[in-house]
């Protein structure tokens, strides 16, 4: 099932508190005026629902539930009951501890959100956003301030949306936040994204990459001219590939100049630059700049525009790796992107070395994912199931994963070599090449998202879109 099927109005949730859901183990479903129906998994039937009519007043129905379907309507609608859920209070040190704590969860992000009553935190965890806290409204304007003041925002302004910086120490932690407000309805929303300073754990051996992959990739970046693009939306994890690569490119007789907004990790050996665009050092600007100090590999954060993508190719053409990052769907989509950017398609087809796209999927929590058998409403209408799967697993959540299902993610590749044929086919503006693919055995993002379901990595729901494509 998917989660939508275990999803209940906020009407019906607000019927009982997150505390007695967990410990009742009951979900209210329906509710006509003087009913109100539960699903519950407990064998206590008569008792439970004794006790319920008493604390709700109403008449109480239970309908049994399986254990698995249970939990779902439970992790899927209310927040865990216990201790880090309770309602906090501001006080002095509470934005040190809220950053600590996301910290130590692994989350990426921060969300603070006003509302009429109160705030609430949520933490970005394996790239979806959990709740975790509630402020009393009347407190929130304190940390709002204390956000400003330490990120050198206007803290009298609060019309307008502002973006700062923070640098957070504990220990022996050191690592960057990037503060972001925006007025609401209710007050400004504050987000802050955690920049990791740390590269330690950044290897290309661990990102997600088939061994034939990375033996692909790594032939690509040992070439001293051309230029590497990685494609994919946002948060798909583009940037932390370049850095990956840069680790590995780190050598003493290389001069290695980037160009980043923001700069998310430090490299030590690396020449990082911050872009700047209000005072006119954008991507071009820094690249023509870059041409000038002798690079042997250069790293563009992203090719956004006309100006930026004409002179990384240029770079390329005069003898320099050029790596760098472009909002594309496929590996192959990158080549019409940049010809619709004005570059010529005879200088694509001699500088392009590799085009690759990227997704993030979650990993099946190890601790509760469950094993069961295929069925066809688990995968998108017109989805071939392949004869290998006769059971998949599905997440359900547990206190190691936060009630999520899922514990950490994988980096899913499509790798796309620009052979001799390749080079023709662009230069010729020939753009279907669905065929070469097949007949190179080329994995594309969806057949590497089915060998992840195969392996039990992750789920059908987790990889659902990229199943159902093309």
């Amino acid at each position: 099932m998917s989660n939508d099927t275990f999803k209940i109005p906020v009407t019906l949730k607000q019927l009982i508190t997150s505390n007695q859901a967990f410990h009742y183990r009951a979900v209210p479903i329906s509710h006509d005026g003087e009913t109100i129906h539960f699903k519950t998994d407990s064998e206590h039937i008569e008792s439970l629902q004794q006790e319920l009519s008493i604390i709700l007043n109403q008449k109480i129905v239970l309908i049994p539930e399986t254990q698995d379907n249970l939990q779902s309507y439970l992790t899927l609608n209310y927040r865990k009951a216990n201790a880090t859920q309770e309602k906090l209070h501001y006080e002095d040190n509470f934005l040190q501890k809220l950053i600590a704590t996301a910290k130590d969860f692994g989350s990426s992000d921060i969300h603070m959100e006003p509302y009429e009553k109160f705030c609430r935190v949520r933490f970005r965890l394996d790239g979806k956003l959990k709740e975790q806290y509630t402020i009393a409204k009347k407190e929130f304007p304190q940390l709002v301030n204390q956000i400003k003041i330490q990120s050198g925002l206007d803290i009298s302004q609060k019309r307008l949306a502002q973006d700062g910086r923070i640098t957070f120490k504990a220990g022996s932690q050191e690592f960057d936040i990037r503060v972001s407000t925006m007025p609401t309805l209710y007050g400004e929303k504050i987000v802050l994204r955690l920049l990791n300073r740390d590269t330690q754990q950044v290897q290309l051996d661990d990102l997600g990459f088939t061994k034939a992959e990375l033996a692909l990739y790594r032939e690509a970046v040992k070439n001293p001219q051309g230029i590497i693009l990685i494609s994919g939306p946002t948060g798909s994890g583009k940037t932390t590939t370049l850095y990956a690569t840069l680790k590995e490119l780190n050598k003493e007789v290389s001069n290695i100049l980037t160009i980043e907004d923001p700069i998310e990790y430090t490299l030590e050996g690396v020449n990082q630059v911050q872009l700047r665009e209000d005072i006119d050092f954008d991507f071009p600007a820094a690249l023509r700049a870059f041409l000038r100090q002798d690079p042997d590999v250069i790293m563009v954060g992203e090719i956004r525009d006309d100006k930026t993508a004409n002179m990384a190719i240029k770079a390329a053409l005069t003898g320099h790796l050029v790596l760098s990052t472009i909002h594309t769907n496929s590996a192959w989509a990158t080549i019409s992107r940049l010809i619709d950017m004005n570059v010529p398609s005879f200088l694509l087809a001699s500088t392009l070395t590799m085009s690759i796209a990227q997704r993030l999927v979650r990993k099946l929590c190890p601790h509760c994912k469950k094993e069961k058998n295929v069925e066809t409403k688990d995968f998108p209408i017109g989805f071939e199931i392949p004869e290998t799967l006769q059971k998949h697993f599905v997440a359900v959540g547990c206190n190691q994963c936060y009630q999520t299902g899922y514990l950490g993610r994988k980096a899913i590749y499509e790798i796309l070599p620009i052979t001799k044929e390749l080079e023709k086919t662009i230069r010729h503006n020939e753009l279907q090449i669905d065929d070469y693919l097949i007949e190179n055995n080329i994995n594309t993002l969806k057949t590497n998202a089915i060998r992840l379901v195969i392996e039990g990595h992750t789920s059908a729901e987790e990889v659902y879109a990229l199943l159902g494509s093309n």
